[in-house]
């Protein structure tokens, strides 16, 4: 992608259901980078399921493992899929700023609720659907969305190919990258 800056690690951050994972390996594989899943990351240091870990341990467990993983984060020629909650923490934040350049994908509740389906993986939701699964993913959406505005790119997912909105980045960080 050029010199200096593009060689930072790429941070895809959103709520559930907005593209990270598949948008991610998208990236990955036009840059010819790794790809991290921080999700994945996790259930791989705990031996167990995101479900396992909040049923048996809880989400402050979740969230200490996820810490750890972001933490290990390459800074440069990686782009992370990172879970919807890994940037409700100051904390994280500050580690995320350190890893690389942040990227919002941002989609309606609605566009989020119909991506993740029926799915009962995903332990915020519960066994939460329709009207209320849209309105529990509103509610993350707006507890979330100030820590989701730090990034300096931000990306609307709805109605986009996994294609376009990797193109969108891409587009977006040659931008910001300016003239070499």
């Amino acid at each position: 992608m050029g010199t200096g800056q593009p060689d930072r690690s790429i941070l895809l951050v959103g709520m559930m259901g907005s593209g990270k994972s598949a948008v991610g390996r998208a990236l990955a594989d036009r840059l010819g980078w790794e790809l991290v899943d921080s999700d994945h990351a996790v259930e791989q240091r705990a031996g167990a399921t995101i479900p396992e870990i909040f049923r048996g341990q809880g989400e402050d467990h979740f969230r200490r493992l996820e810490r750890g993983v972001l933490e290990a984060l390459p800074r440069e020629r990686t782009v992370v899929a990172l879970g919807g909650g890994a940037v409700a923490s100051a904390l994280n934040r500050e580690i995320l700023a350190r890893k690389g350049i942040q990227v919002w994908l941002d989609a309606p509740p609605e566009t989020l609720a119909s991506r993740i389906g029926a799915s009962r993986e995903r332990p915020l939701l519960g066994d939460r659907s329709g009207p209320e699964r849209v309105a529990r993913l509103a509610a993350l959406l707006r507890e979330r969305r100030e820590a989701y505005a730090e990034a300096p790119i931000r990306v609307c997912t709805a109605e986009r190919s996994v294609g376009e909105v990797a193109s969108a980045i891409l587009k977006r960080l040659s931008e910001q990258e300016g003239p070499q």
